[in-house]
């Protein structure tokens, strides 16, 4: 009995590296206090397979979501990074997964919780995969979040 404690414990503390920091998942935040600068039309974008405006680099490619500018990751030449440093925009999409990432917070943001990037992700997946995204309702979603909340204080 005891040796099957010792291979549970060992399988949660597996677990924590597969589903935890050690597998690259990080959790979207759900609110970002820089919103405030997203372009007023993102209804309009570049088509995802636009190349860097700085170094013409075909893949890898960030949107800014504020000039609306493509520029390249850092794993490329940096320059959506330098745009950021050089500009202050802080808001970018990516076009490899349609993610979006704020560098004042350093942290990506979840599309399906913030309503203001609703638009621009459904234009972008519609201009990358030929079809509208499968959006949760916002209702839904703070439901299931209120009550996983409600749930742990139990």
């Amino acid at each position: 009995m005891a040796n099957e404690g010792c291979s549970s414990s060992g399988w949660e503390a597996e677990s924590e590296e597969l589903y935890g920091a050690e597998s690259g998942w990080v959790e979207a935040r759900t609110s970002c206090d820089h919103l405030s600068s997203l372009c007023s039309d993102l209804s309009n974008i570049p088509v995802p397979d636009s190349p860097c405006t700085r170094c013409h680099h075909p893949a890898e490619n960030w949107l800014c979501l504020s000039c609306k500018d493509v520029l390249c990751s850092r794993f490329i030449n940096k320059h959506m990074l330098s745009h950021h440093q050089e500009t202050g925009h802080c808001l970018a999409l990516s076009f490899s997964d349609l993610s979006v990432w704020c560098f004042a917070c350093e942290a990506y943001l979840d599309v399906q919780m913030i309503w203001q990037l609703r638009p621009v992700y459904e234009v972008a997946h519609l201009l990358k995969f030929g079809q509208r995204p499968p959006f949760l309702a916002i209702e839904s979603l703070q439901l299931s979040t209120q009550n996983e909340g409600s749930s742990s204080g139990s």
